[in-house]
């Protein structure tokens, strides 16, 4: 059975910080959300995590194997180095869901995203390294089937986009409502799933459910460890798998 610890990241009073005290520059704010998220994917990935943007104020990182000093590390990091602050809420649960509710719960419990008195927050509970197993973190890895032959050789980039998205948002859909799983987009046409323990039956039905919906043909590679990188990398393997055999779901034992 899985047991994901997820992390929330959310930047401090951020929307009004934007404003004041005037409205900033938009391409300053948009360097700024790119090379925070660089910064906290450097710091979250060397302890073999992972972290995926979503809206960029706030955060999802998979952090199995990264206690509270280090959260607590990350906070003095992105404070000295930028003219804003993180709070972060956490919790672990078997569904990525669960997990990802209850740090958010965490956070709103002491004060609101736009609140200018709230300063990184550091709530929640924290897998102990005795409760960890080596099964604990399960990933996903979706690719979109011959993405360039069908689409970046065929249509302009825009449309291109159109497409990838809307097969993204099919199944991130699908994943959250049937499985509680938590899917993000990842750059050019992969999409990296947080899952519970699932079967091959669960993932055909997936990518039967995106191809009916958005005419979007995917493949996974599944793979499961004790941190996010481990189990990230198996399912890497898992899905050049599904590349060389032309299979739809490998688990990458």
């Amino acid at each position: 059975m899985t047991n994901a610890q997820l992390t929330q990241i959310q930047i401090d009073n951020y929307g009004p910080w934007t404003v004041t005290p005037e409205p900033r520059r938009e391409m300053d704010l948009q360097t700024l959300q790119s090379r925070l998220f660089a910064d906290l994917a450097q710091f979250v990935g060397s302890r073999d995590g992972y972290v995926f943007f979503t809206r960029f104020d706030n955060m999802v990182a998979l952090t199995n194997g990264i206690g509270r000093d280090a959260h607590r590390l990350l906070q003095e990091t992105i404070a000295n180095r930028y003219p804003v602050t993180v709070s972060l809420g956490v919790a672990a649960a078997p569904r990525p869901i669960d997990a990802l509710a209850a740090a958010s719960e965490r956070l709103q419990a002491v004060g609101s995203a736009q609140d200018g008195d709230r300063r990184e927050v550091l709530s929640g509970e924290f897998l102990a390294e005795a409760d960890r197993r080596d099964d604990d973190v399960r990933i996903a890895h979706f690719d979109v089937n011959d993405a360039t032959g069908r689409y970046t050789d065929q249509l302009n980039e825009f449309d291109s986009f159109i497409h990838i998205e809307q097969g993204y948002a099919s199944l991130m859909r699908h994943m959250r409502e049937e499985h509680g799983a938590l899917s993000f987009f990842v750059g050019g046409d992969n999409v990296i799933a947080i899952a519970p323990e699932l079967s091959a039956s669960d993932y055909r039905a997936a990518l039967e459910a995106v191809a009916s919906e958005a005419d979007v043909e995917l493949k996974v590679g599944v793979g499961a460890a004790r941190s996010a990188h481990g189990a990230g990398m198996r399912a890497k393997h898992a899905l050049e798998s599904c590349r060389r055999t032309d299979a739809s779901v490998v688990f990458e034992p």
